[in-house]
């Protein structure tokens, strides 16, 4: 989808409360919106809204049968999502958020049934914009990486302006010194842990908390 307008421009330091409201309007009206996280810039929409859901796949070029991580702001929230029925997987996840780490955790039937997916992986950042702007949201929001399919990254705001934005509605960024590393991606939907992605913080500091 190619719009006719470019994409406003919001520095999330200058006034984070006004950003946090623009950002959830662009929510709640099935909008696509990149933003800054704990880890590095995302498209971000509702994973409940299939129209967003679709433009993103489209603007990335990706398959869609590739899966997007969540981002929710506690762990009350996302029990409403999934089944956590193991009380060491409750701990465990307790001990390593709100952290840059992904978990894979198997979605209640309601949200499976809606999402046509029996799995989804979700992760409490540690970023302010973001985790006040779950607040306010109280859902899940998408936080998929800044790039069209099979290219790294794009992790500074003037070079995805010039990019993509033509193909979503806003563009927040923040010009305080970030450190890009992707979040590190593990499966919880059986027993134990299992890597997916190594990223920014390691398996091995994270296994000891299992």
């Amino acid at each position: 989808m190619v719009k006719s307008t470019d994409a406003k421009l919001i520095n999330i330091d200058e006034n984070i409360d006004k950003a946090v409201d623009f950002s959830k309007k662009l929510y709640l009206a099935g909008s696509v919106f990149i933003y800054p996280t704990d880890t590095i810039y995302g498209f971000g929409a509702n994973p409940f809204n299939e129209d967003a859901v679709n433009r993103i796949h489209e603007i990335k070029g990706r398959s869609q049968s590739k899966l997007f991580i969540l981002l929710i702001n506690n762990i009350q929230n996302l029990l409403k999502y999934v089944e956590v029925n193991n009380e060491n997987h409750m701990d465990f996840l307790l001990s390593i958020w709100p952290d840059p780490i992904s978990v894979v955790l198997k979605l209640n039937s309601k949200t499976s049934r809606i999402l046509g997916q029996e799995t989804a992986a979700f992760r409490i950042p540690n970023h302010r914009f973001c985790l006040k702007l779950l607040s306010e949201l109280q859902m899940p929001l998408i936080s998929t990486s800044v790039n069209r399919s099979n290219q790294l990254p794009m992790l500074e705001y003037s070079m995805i302006k010039e990019e993509f934005s033509s193909e979503i509605e806003a563009i927040f960024y923040t010009e305080k010194k970030s450190y890009f590393e992707a979040s590190t991606l593990i499966d919880l939907s059986d027993s134990t842990p299992v890597l997916i992605r190594e990223g920014k913080m390691k398996f091995d500091e994270i296994l000891k908390k299992f």
